[in-house]
């Protein structure tokens, strides 16, 4: 109330003061006129100081607000200062929301699920870039248009216009290269958040499971069904020695290869459930060379040419049991699918990068070109009859390639059919050294003792 106070001063200051004059200059009766005359003048140069101030106040909220409120005193000034005070707390408010909006958008931009907002007439209000690329949308471009205008799979559509969002809806995006999960949730004045998940990888594991666990049923039903055949032909009927001696022979061999199988599905599931091997443990790789050798001479029965390095001053960095387990699957089933006569020749080599390759040969029948990228497949057979005559189970290289990408490596596969086969085990130039070259204190060699194998 000061700026009222200063201004009722002003005027009885200059009523005062138009008195005095009046009083000096026409007597007594020109004290009323002279006062009268003043509070008009100071009235009249107040307004027009208001009127100015005012409108000075008003040019600089007709602008932008970058500069500060014009200072001045009185009531403009006063009101002056209380704008400016309310548009800063205005503008403080509202850097605090778009920093909040900004943040929640980043969160929504960093969420693993594909996020995007519709209005009440399904129209796309935003979109993560997940969500764009699960639809085939740009965010920019598509704002504020209708969703099914642009994702039209059947499916969304029809669960978009049912509106029953309990459960979410499959189907394949756009190019189809992939499949979506999409949950529906609506909130506020009946707008939708869409949530749109990636399941390509889940059926595909999905899938997987089910044939592993359809391939691993036939695997064991096999062998079951003929041990209780076995069981019943003893059963029932009268055998000579010769022929129970005979049934319980292939009795045993039905047994064995359901050991088999129940050993590499562990080993398998160890495999996948361990920690990588540390590349700090060397193994010698000789010894385990001569382990591989024995086992396959005893495997061939002096049917095939066997040749193996000699004299190697080489150590791997990894798990002995698995290495071992890798290299003899190899070598076995170029012995098992090489005919009499033939040859399997195993080789180690140091690439021009330090890295190390086992290559596997063999002079067998070769596989056709469309079997080599499936060969690594649980239970995949090229022949299947015929592996399960060899003894094999089925899961032999995909061990091997398990074991080769726990050790970091590759495992390549070339053959032809009717010019053998070769199987490249490559190790990094980091898990390969030179015995020679390693400092006396590293130059023990880990010896070989038994290992737990598996036959595939």
């Amino acid at each position: 109330m000061s700026w009222l106070v200063a201004r009722i001063v002003s005027a009885v200051a200059g009523m005062v003061a138009g008195g005095l004059i009046g009083l000096f200059g026409a007597g007594a009766s020109g004290v009323v006129v002279g006062a009268l005359l003043g509070g008009a003048c100071v009235i009249c140069m107040t307004v027009c100081r208001d009127t100015l101030r005012g409108f000075r106040l008003i040019d600089w909220l007709r602008g932008p607000q970058e500069s500060s409120v014009p200072r001045d005193v009185g009531l403009w000034g006063e009101l002056g200062y209380r704008i400016e005070r309310s548009i800063r707390l205005r503008d403080q408010s509202a850097a605090v929301e778009r920093n909040r909006l900004t943040q929640f958008l980043s969160a929504m931009e960093a969420s693993p699920n594909g996020v995007m907002l519709l209005d009440a007439g399904d129209q796309i209000e935003w979109c993560n870039s997940l969500a764009a690329d699960h639809f085939g949308l740009d965010p920019q471009r598509d704002r504020r248009q209708p969703v099914t205008n642009l994702v039209r799979a059947p499916a969304f559509v029809a669960y978009l216009q049912a509106a029953d969002f309990d459960k979410a809806v499959q189907f394949p995006d756009p190019p189809g290269r992939r499949s979506l999960s999409v949950q529906v949730r609506t909130y506020g004045d009946d707008q939708k958040l869409v949530l749109s998940q990636d399941i390509t990888e889940r059926e595909r594991s999905e899938a997987m499971r089910r044939d592993f666990v359809a391939n691993v049923s036939h695997e064991i039903r096999t062998p079951l069904t003929v041990l209780a055949g076995f069981i019943e032909t003893m059963t029932n009927l009268q055998l000579t020695e010769v022929e129970r001696k005979r049934v319980l022979v292939l009795m045993t061999q039905q047994a064995d290869r359901m050991g088999s199988l129940v050993g590499d599905l562990l080993t398998l599931a160890q495999l996948e459930g361990s920690p990588h091997p540390a590349a700090d443990r060397w193994v010698a790789l000789q010894p385990l060379l001569a382990q591989v050798e024995a086992e396959a001479k005893q495997l061939s029965g002096g049917r095939h040419l066997l040749t193996f390095p000699a004299q190697l001053a080489v150590q791997i960095a990894g798990a002995q049991n698995e290495l071992l387990s890798a290299i003899t699957n190899l070598v076995n089933n170029a012995v098992r699918y090489t005919p009499p006569g033939g040859h399997v020749d195993v080789v180690w080599d140091v690439m021009a990068d330090g890295s190390g390759v086992v290559a596997v040969t063999d002079t067998g029948p070769g596989i056709a070109r469309e079997h080599l990228p499936r060969l690594t497949e649980r239970f995949y057979r090229v022949d299947g009859s015929r592996s399960r005559d060899t003894g094999g189970t089925g899961l032999g290289l995909a061990i091997v390639k398990h074991v080769v990408q726990r050790h970091g490596g590759e495992l390549d596969i070339r053959s032809e059919p009717g010019r053998g086969s070769c199987f490249r085990l490559a190790l990094p130039a980091a898990r390969v050294r030179d015995v020679e070259r390693v400092p006396a204190a590293g130059n023990s060699v880990t010896p070989v003792g038994h290992a737990e194998r598996v036959s595939g």
